[in-house]
């Protein structure tokens, strides 16, 4: 999901830096009201980070991630999701791709705008989760997460065929076959701890 640097214009880059944080910064009082986010976004951060670097495989004109979103967005919650997001593609490319920091208003925008219509519309009536759900939320959101490469690559200075764009949507595929199980072993596994004090401090355990 990453957009590679040449892509977009100096201009458009300081507008999509300037949305993200936006985004991001519209969420941030939450951890200063539940001081438990902060550790659920460090956490979040570092699976993200982890899971990115996991698997990672270029598709046309962006990469194929093994993101982990619905793991992470279903253990930890939405706002240290969000922020993780941000934090993670920081991590990410302080330690592992100083490029992708050139980008990185605008791939955390791919991440997170459709987090945020995630969770504003079926994350909102989340009850008790089984692997078709999950399968419909990955499905929505990594559909929303290709759809935001396509804008950023629409409104590009590099001509990118529609057909280049459509084999890295297609490559989603995949990833929304596989993560669904992932998630729903976390998700199950995590209930069964439910009494932990401190695993309900780090993560939001919910019925599976």
């Amino acid at each position: 999901m990453h957009i590679e640097p040449g892509y977009v214009s100096a201009t458009k880059i300081a507008l999509a830096n300037t949305a993200a944080i936006g985004v991001l910064g519209s969420q941030s009082l939450q951890l200063v009201r539940q001081p438990q986010l902060i550790v659920r976004t460090l956490l979040a951060a570092v699976f993200f980070t982890f899971f990115m670097q996991l698997y990672h495989l270029p598709v046309g004109p962006s990469e194929l991630h093994f993101v982990g979103a619905m793991p992470i967005y279903l253990t930890l919650g939405f706002v240290p999701t969000l922020i993780g997001f941000g934090l993670g593609l920081l991590l990410q490319g302080l330690l592992f791709t100083p490029t992708d920091l050139v980008h990185l208003g605008i791939n955390t925008l791919s991440l997170a705008v459709p987090l945020c219509l995630l969770h504003a519309t079926l994350g909102k009536r989340l009850q008790k989760l089984d692997v078709k759900t999950i399968l419909t939320l990955d499905a929505t959101y990594y559909s929303g997460v290709t759809l935001m490469v396509g804008f950023w690559l629409a409104i590009g200075e590099v001509a990118t065929p529609f057909a280049a764009w459509a084999g890295f949507a297609a490559s989603y595929i995949s990833l929304v076959l596989i993560e669904p199980v992932f998630t729903w072993v976390i998700v199950k596994g995590l209930a069964r701890y439910k009494d932990s004090t401190i695993l309900r401090y780090c993560f939001e355990l919910r019925a599976a």
